[in-house]
């Protein structure tokens, strides 16, 4: 399986995420961990987001949003950054 596709298959729920995560544990590939520590932060934000009565609804559509941005750069074979927190994913979970 190369990196474009297991890039996307990430992006399919939290299982698709952790199929993505095992695979790539064995076979090291540039985009797919990049789009593994986008999507980590990604999923860690809309938990974060889901706790705060206010900005529920909000947060929830900026997640969507930014999950769909990621998306299109994984299908495109572009290692696109989630604007503005991508950069901190990508320090911040560097060991994945």
């Amino acid at each position: 399986m190369d990196g474009k596709t297991k890039a996307i298959v990430a992006h399919i729920t939290y299982i698709g995420w952790i199929i993505a995560l095992v695979i790539n544990s064995s076979e090291k590939d540039e985009i797919t961990s990049f789009y593994i520590r986008q999507l980590l932060g990604l999923y860690l934000f809309s938990i974060v987001v889901s706790f705060i009565p206010l900005l529920n609804f909000i947060g929830w559509i900026l997640v969507l949003i930014c999950w769909i941005i990621s998306l299109v750069g994984a299908v495109n074979g572009e290692m696109k950054e989630i604007p503005v927190i991508g950069k901190y994913f990508q320090d911040w979970f560097k060991g994945l």
